[in-house]
């Protein structure tokens, strides 16, 4: 196989969806040795922050001398961004390697899957349909293998949708981390935030430490009453820990409030830990003060002076991040080089910033576009590069209505939206990580390479 054979494979497995369960993922495990026996885990789960929180973990481990594996989704541009060791991608040859072995083992337990659109297929192969590996039960298990293969001493392990059937709650982690509970996946993880809740304290595990820094009340008493149940001790941040994070190093390099809250909880559960994995204070500091997680708040400068602001606010609460970061000191510092507004209040969003917006059809698009589109004089609504996306048209409506005052248009193309603002002085990419990862190609952050972003693609099988 090639790497490129490799990644057609993965393609491939888009056709099996994406199932919610644990029965396939534990038997290709087992074909593959059981990999996650060899391993320690800091499983982390959530609607919003799950990606930063990890990205913080795994800084603070490295500083402190280990080995850290990290495991999160979904990529910006490639593929190989999902599985790292000590924040180096895996390589492509090893990608080929592990795909070709473990798709081998996989032969020795599932049934041969029809190939094709699953329209008129019969009960039978329908049935050998929903029997074989989903992409993300086959990534997840080839991650294990590398990483019990490279010999990490700790792997920071992100679920992929809501913890409890997810394909990542096949481990026994050293502790449980709920960043959040907020609206998200509806469809799929519950209409409430209790029932979302339940779905993310599925991590938990009998007398595994839990941290979390969930705050609403309905989602905090499902976390507690399950870690009761499971004799879990329970660690809770909650709002408070904005006031009381003093330890959070001032130097943060991720801009936003909710990233104070983030690394606090990141801290917590290191010091939670610290009698099996010793962490000094200054490993922490260094930790955090290194941290890198590109494509939320990720200020870019143009060799023209142009600024941009890309961040993933993928959902109506990150979109609520989004608008009280802009309208935070901190983040007037860091863009100070732009123009200001004679009429710009403190404290609030500069309105003369042009919004480049794109969102998936399956989110809350309306909300979204209620919170994001006032901060802006200029919204250029675009497609997200994914079979989900919202049509700009359908946008349109919504914009208007949260900002009469603004000019709303459509463009065909991210790459049409950054043509026609390239000539103001700030320009905030949002609305979808996927929109963010062709921003980073368009805008040359990535390197120049196949664009693999079409592998987070994926339809749930029920």
């Amino acid at each position: 196989m090639t790497y490129r054979d490799s990644i057609q494979f993965l393609y491939d497995l888009r056709l099996f969806g994406l199932k919610l369960g644990l029965e396939n993922t534990f038997k290709l495990a087992a074909l593959a040795g059981n990999p996650q026996d060899k391993l320690r885990f800091i499983h982390v789960a959530g609607t919003n922050g799950k990606g930063s929180t990890c990205a913080m973990l795994e800084s603070i481990y490295r500083a402190a001398g280990l080995r850290v594996g990290l495991f999160t989704s979904p990529h910006l541009v490639s593929f190989r961004e999902r599985i790292q060791v000590n924040r180096e991608l895996i390589a492509e040859a090893d990608v080929v390697r592990l795909v070709d072995e473990l798709r081998q083992q996989s032969r020795a337990g599932f049934p041969p899957a029809p190939i094709g659109d699953s329209a008129g297929t019969t009960t039978g192969e329908a049935g050998r349909r929903d029997a074989c590996p989903t992409f993300f039960e086959f990534v997840t298990v080839l991650a294990l293998r590398y990483f019990a293969q490279q010999r990490c001493d700790l792997v920071i392990w992100e679920t992929g949708m809501g913890g409890r059937l997810d394909a990542t709650n096949i481990v026994t982690p050293l502790a449980s981390v709920i960043t959040n509970v907020q609206l998200d996946h509806q469809e799929w993880l519950g209409r409430t935030r209790a029932e979302i809740a339940a779905e993310k304290a599925g991590i938990i595990k009998p007398g595994v430490p839990v941290v979390t820094a969930a705050d609403a009340p309905e989602a905090l008493e499902v976390i507690e009453h399950t870690a009761r149940h499971r004799h879990a001790p329970l660690i809770k941040l909650g709002q408070a820990s904005r006031l009381s994070a003093a330890g959070v190093p001032p130097a943060l390099p991720l801009l936003g409030e909710h990233q104070t809250l983030n690394a606090a909880l990141a801290m917590a559960t290191v010091k939670a830990l610290r009698e099996k994995i010793p962490v000094s204070d200054d490993a922490i500091r260094i930790g955090l003060e290194t941290v890198q997680w590109p494509g939320r708040l990720q200020l870019v400068q143009t060799p023209s002076g142009q600024t941009l602001l890309l961040d993933g606010a993928h959902n109506a609460a990150g979109a609520e991040a989004l608008r009280d970061a802009l309208g935070s000191a901190a983040m007037g510092a860091m863009i100070s080089r732009r123009p200001v507004a004679a009429e710009a209040e403190p404290g609030r969003p500069d309105a003369r910033a042009d919004l480049i917006l794109g969102v998936l059809q399956d989110k809350d698009w309306r909300q979204i576009c209620q919170t994001l589109a006032p901060l802006a004089q200029r919204v250029l609504l675009v497609a997200v590069p994914s079979e989900r996306t919202a049509a700009p048209e359908l946008l349109r409506d919504a914009c208007v209505k949260a900002n009469p005052s603004a000019q709303v248009m459509t463009c065909p193309s991210l790459a049409d939206a950054l043509k026609q603002t390239a000539h103001d002085p700030f320009i905030i990419i949002t609305g979808s990580l996927y929109l963010v990862g062709e921003a980073m190609e368009c805008l040359g952050l990535a390197p120049p390479a196949p664009s693999e972003r079409a592998l987070n693609e994926w339809t749930l099988k029920k």
